[in-house]
């Protein structure tokens, strides 16, 4: 397949360029046209849980869809709400973003309308005025951007201090920061990228050919996902795993082919036969790789939630378009430039990147080919030793979901978060929403919402909420005069009198696990406690609530994913080498690569402060973890197929073991190392940014690629194998009937090929 494809696009490759430049044009208008719409920044689940029951409930039958709500701070150094200033000041913030209605802002109120002290904080120096946005979240984070500029405009320096938080404002800055991450990190991964390749090939243009491509999957994906963002939700972050998966796939799988066809040309081919000889080879290689990361990810998609699966969908379609680059676009190009592809070269570098296979280096990796092969034993304790005290900490791993109280220092958004919790509550943005369906007016019912009232009232952690502190005085009247119950206790029932809603701020950031084990508590003590056979059903939603669902299913479902990605490795593995031995040992070399990472980045992220310019965090998103198991497990398996691959070739051919493991060692080892010194380059380009959730992807993925490139498939795998000599291939007999794949297609000449 790969070398008919390599065939095709080499004798016709104007055209398969200009293929390739349609796609390319269009994938930039619809990324123009529709990318924008096609993703969100509202987490949900595509199972039924109880925050999604709640919220179905208020919508149905209490409220209509939940209002996006905003909350302005107005902050004075000295002044008080006494004060004439203070006033003025607050009333010129309320009519300057009450001027934005009704295409921005709906509703709003401030102290000096109703005296209510709830919109003051205790030394009467910080006051708030809360806001109902127009539209649904999606329309409000859209249109946000408006009240920020008003707000930031009004943030001058005449003794106060005006910020704003919500929703939708903390969802606008954190698209901004995200942005500025991916600018970054294409600023610097490209260049230092550039440079690696530089150093590899010895020759400027071949080294441009992988960014080039690796742009044009990047842009073809885009374009593909604004598409499907119209029928599916999918969470912003889509985007900068695009980018980011796409440079290092990209780049990594050009560098094998043309790795493969500069060779072929050395050897004295033309440029036609060497493209399709690299594509008959390398190629099969490359195809293989790309095909079980799809695999491998396809384990994202089986949790029931838009995160994960935007992520998942992300990385699989810009891997699948990298593949397809590479096995088609490459070819064209390669067969254009011929001879050309080393122009600009450097001398002492290209004679440096022109050892081949079967020339035996003299250099740093026949130095460490002959220790791994003489002192297996020390090799494997010397490297699985501090990977496995590296790993320990991940038995420390606090998980959660970090907010606006982590974004970087001088976002706006975080501060008047922590003002907000300083002098108010955070919990009035986002409180928990506790739920009643039943006849509300009954006494049993009655009884049992007033125990849990005074149960939540006793915890110093919560406040109930009236409605006054969340609603306007127009929308109380309103809702009274429809026959809306508002009872002092903070309680709103409906008009049917069959539901009502008790909303409860609570302590911290609302996916913050203080705030999520405060909510655990309500669901699983108070609530169970207070409604012990009353004919009610409780359900608690909110954003909070939420996230502790999102904490369940990630809990649920990562023993299935890992029980698919290992099984599926393991068949995969057993297949192509027709061992069971290999299989296992690399399935326990994968677990000690990821392992050592989720254990450095609690080390680095949880343990430390600062430390190597990261910011501190109290926990790991949770499903970095997850998803770095899914991604490096196929990532890795490109290095472990490539490695063993010519191992089990040069074992075949002489069976000797011993002499198999050096010369796949020896072959492997500096383009293996440097394909992932390129991903590691990317991924660590990104980590660079303001964004904590930027940085633990990227220093992840980073840390265990080099761990994965350099000590385990450099030392310990080929340790291993000299160590288990022979048994390496042991294939039990009673699977002798599996199909023997192959990756690496059999040294044929094209002429010999065709006469056959």
């Amino acid at each position: 397949m790969t070398d008919t494809l390599a065939r095709i696009c080499a004798r016709q490759p104007w055209l398969t360029l200009a293929l390739w430049g349609v796609l390319g044009v269009v994938g930039l208008i619809l990324i123009n046209q529709l990318l924008g719409s096609a993703t969100t920044t509202e987490l949900s689940l595509t199972t039924e849980v109880e925050a999604t029951t709640a919220s179905g409930l208020l919508e149905d039958r209490l409220r209509g869809p939940e209002p996006v709500t905003e909350v302005v701070v107005v902050q004075a150094g000295s002044l008080t709400a006494d004060d004439p200033a203070f006033r003025q000041k607050v009333e010129t913030v309320f009519g300057a973003v009450l001027a934005l209605a009704p295409d921005v802002v709906t509703t709003g109120r401030h102290f000096y309308q109703s005296n209510d002290e709830s919109l003051l904080s205790a030394d009467r120096r910080t006051a708030i005025i809360p806001l109902v946005l127009a539209g649904n979240l999606e329309e409000a984070t859209d249109n946000v951007a408006e009240l920020v500029h008003v707000v930031e405009g009004l943030n001058t320096a005449d003794g106060f201090r005006v910020l704003t938080a919500g929703t939708a404002s903390i969802a606008h800055e954190s698209n901004e920061l995200a942005q500025e991450d991916l600018e970054q990190g294409e600023r610097f991964g490209i260049p230092i990228a550039l440079v690696v390749l530089v150093v590899l090939f010895g020759a400027v243009v071949a080294a441009l050919v992988p960014l080039a491509l690796a742009g044009a999957a990047i842009v073809v994906s885009l374009g593909l996902t604004a598409l499907i963002g119209q029928a599916l939700d999918l969470i912003f972050f889509i985007e900068l795993m695009i980018v980011m998966i796409g440079l290092a796939v990209g780049i990594d799988y050009s560098l094998i082919i043309i790795s493969r066809f500069r060779e072929e040309m050395d050897r004295g081919k033309d440029k036609i036969e060497a493209t399709i000889r690299a594509g008959a080879t390398a190629g099969r290689t490359v195809l293989f790789s790309g095909l079980t990361v799809v695999v491998a990810l396809c384990g994202m998609l089986i949790v029931p939630a838009s995160f994960f699966q935007s992520i998942g969908l992300g990385a699989i379609i810009v891997v699948l378009v990298a593949l397809a680059a590479t096995l088609t676009l490459l070819p064209a190009v390669l067969a254009i430039l011929g001879s050309n592809v080393n122009r600009l070269s450097l001398p002492f570098l290209r004679r440096a990147s022109a050892t081949g296979d079967d020339e035996p280096a003299h250099g740093f990796w026949e130095v460490v080919t002959r220790a791994v092969v003489r002192f297996p034993i020390i090799s494997v304790v010397a490297i699985g030793a501090p990977m496995l005290a590296a790993a320990y900490f991940y038995f420390e791993i606090d998980t959660g979901l970090n907010g606006v109280d982590v974004f970087p220092e001088g976002a706006q958004t975080r501060d008047a978060f922590f003002v907000l919790e300083e002098e108010f509550s955070f919990g009035l943005v986002t409180p928990a929403e506790i739920v009643i369906d039943g006849a509300i007016n009954s006494p049993a019912v009655k009884e049992a919402i007033g125990n849990l009232e005074e149960a939540i009232a006793n915890d110093a952690r919560f406040t109930i909420l009236r409605a006054e502190q969340l609603l306007s005085p127009d929308e109380l009247a309103g809702l009274r005069a429809v026959g809306y119950q508002l009872l002092p206790s903070g309680l709103v029932v409906n008009p049917a009198g069959d539901l009502a809603l008790l909303s409860v701020a609570l302590p911290g950031e609302p996916s913050a696990r203080p705030a999520v084990e405060a909510l655990e508590d309500i669901r699983e003590t108070y609530v169970p406690a207070a409604f012990a056979g009353v004919p009610a059903e409780v359900s608690v939603g909110g954003r909070s609530a939420l996230t502790a669902d999102i904490f369940g299913v990630v809990d649920t479902y990562t023993p299935i994913v890992f029980a698919f990605v290992l099984g599926v490795s393991f068949l995969i593995l057993m297949l192509v080498f027709r061992s069971i031995v290999i299989p296992i040992k690399a399935i326990v070399m994968n677990l000690l690569s990821v392992g050592a990472a989720y254990g450095l980045l609690v080390l680095v992220f949880q343990k430390s402060g600062g430390i190597l310019g990261f910011q501190h965090a109290e926990s790991i998103d949770a499903w970095i973890p997850l998803f770095l198991f899914s991604i490096l497990f196929g990532l890795s398996m490109d290095y472990h197929v490539f490695l063993l691959s010519r191992i089990r070739e040069r074992y075949d051919e002489t069976g000797d073991n011993a002499g198999a493991v050096a010369y796949g060692l020896r072959s492997t080892a500096g383009l293996i190392t440097g394909a992932a010194l390129i991903m590691v380059v990317v991924f660590g380009a990104f980590a660079s940014g303001k964004t904590i959730i930027n940085q633990q992807v990227g220093f992840g993925l980073a840390v265990a690629i080099f761990l994965d490139a350099t000590l385990v498939r450099s030392v310990l795998v080929p340790a291993s194998m000299e160590l288990l000599g022979g048994r390496n291939w042991y294939l039990p007999s009673w699977l002798n009937w599996l199909p023997d794949l192959r990756i690496e297609a059999e040294e044929t000449p094209p002429a010999e090929a065709d006469a056959s």
